[in-house]
């Protein structure tokens, strides 16, 4: 799907995978990716809710004309590129790996990727809670391999070389997806460090973090 409807308006491409299965995990899997999208693309939080992709993207064009009047001077084009794919599928689950890219003026766009995990037998997607027997202690495991990578010394703060994990203590990021080499955890830009560092990502093998796992990955 791709929309400019004139010469200075907003660019939008939108490539997806549509689930074509007339099941409960289809309709799971098209419904979120629909979801993400259109919160992506909305700029009018007060207008009625959107259902559709198309009126999502007539409020992103929407919202640029409207800046556009208060701002005639001082605009250029804005531009939204979004394309999810399969990251990593088996029996019982399919991870779908959204990646989105919005500029809306200012010195540079934001890009951020987005997991989304669903379970095949229910339809339904899987909260990230519900990824581990214990997540405190999966935590535990991530911080460490989080500090070896990041060469961040084991018994000093967090954020000693540099980083902004809100109170100083390391969590899990909000994206965990699944992969052929293992599951991903990814920290979008800003959310623990600066824009210039661009997004954090720490890879696990499953052959280390199986004992971990609420279900069992064939990799």
């Amino acid at each position: 799907m791709e929309r400019n409807t004139c010469e200075h308006c907003p660019m939008v491409s939108i490539t997806i995978p549509k689930a074509t299965e007339n099941d409960r995990i289809s309709e799971a899997i098209n419904s979120s990716i629909q979801e993400e999208i259109i919160a992506e693309l909305t700029f009018d939080d007060q207008q009625e809710i959107i259902v559709d992709l198309e009126d999502a993207i007539d409020s992103f064009i929407a919202g640029y004309k409207e800046v556009q009047q208060m701002h005639p001077d001082e605009l250029t084009a804005w531009e939204a590129r979004i394309k999810a794919e399969i990251s990593y599928e088996d029996r019982k689950m399919i991870s779908i790996k959204l990646d989105t890219y919005l500029y809306t003026g200012g010195a540079h766009g934001y890009g951020a990727i987005r997991f989304l995990n669903f379970n095949k037998s229910k339809g339904s997607e899987i909260e990230d809670w519900e990824l581990f027997n214990d997540k405190e202690d999966f935590e535990r495991y991530a911080e460490n391999k989080f500090r070896k990578q990041e060469k961040i010394p084991p018994n000093t703060s967090i954020n000693s070389t540099g980083y902004m994990f809100e109170m100083d203590s390391f969590y899990l990021p909000e994206n965990i997806g699944f992969t052929k080499k293992g599951i991903k955890l990814l920290y979008n830009q800003y959310e623990v460090a600066s824009y210039a560092d661009g997004p954090i990502e720490l890879i696990l093998p499953y052959r280390e973090v199986r004992k971990y796992l609420a279900r069992d990955i064939r990799s």
